[in-house]
């Protein structure tokens, strides 16, 4: 599946509400969703969210923090996970179970550490604080094809920034969904995403 490089990150979405705003961002033409961990019965978000939209998209996890949460993720039909910090076990056992592994990371030995654990992505977070010259400086001794994504901080208004650093993506969180939002709110914030992201995509 060639996507854009956007993860969706829904923190606090409730199972009721994961089926109609995962779809609007699929129409939208956003295909990687997050659903943080600590939002409610997440793991029930999950697999409502992988059943009604697999071939269409990928659902994964964030904030995953144990082996036990990436197994619960992959049964429930998750094919990603995202954790907030790097721990190898939880990387080693991502990959085990076949999902893509994107643990956060905010310095050279995380970013390593993450790489040797078996990460398929990084995650730089919060991005704001690293900036664009701190991911750039990182960048330069970082494996060129493996894919970088800015996280915490990153918009539509500074994908530039990042992509001119060299990453390939962006998680975007309360920009694009917060509790109580609607499906309609949550569409039209995925289109301005979608049109900044396809406007600075490196060709």
């Amino acid at each position: 599946m060639d996507h854009r490089h956007i993860i969706a990150i829904l923190r606090g979405i409730t199972p009721e509400e994961a089926v109609p705003i995962c779809t609007v961002l699929v129409d939208a033409g956003i295909t990687l969703i997050e659903v943080p961990l600590n939002s409610p019965d997440a793991v029930d978000s999950i697999g409502r969210a992988a059943s009604a939209l697999g071939g269409r998209a990928e659902i994964g996890a964030g904030t995953v923090l144990t082996e036990e949460d990436v197994r619960a993720v992959a049964s429930a039909g998750g094919t990603f996970i995202v954790s907030p910090d790097t721990n190898p076990a939880v990387i080693g056992e991502t990959a085990r179970l076949g999902l893509k592994s994107y643990p956060g990371v905010f310095s050279p030995t995380d970013a390593f550490a993450a790489i040797r654990a078996g990460a398929t992505g990084l995650k730089f977070f919060p991005a704001e604080v690293l900036g664009a010259k701190g991911i750039r400086a990182m960048k330069a001794v970082l494996p060129p094809a493996l894919p970088l994504y800015a996280v915490g901080g990153a918009n539509p208004d500074n994908f530039h920034e990042f992509f001119d650093v060299g990453c390939a993506g962006f998680g975007l969180g309360t920009y694009i969904f917060k509790p109580g939002m609607s499906a309609d709110d949550v569409a039209e914030r995925a289109a301005l995403a979608v049109a900044a992201y396809d406007k600075g995509r490196p060709q």
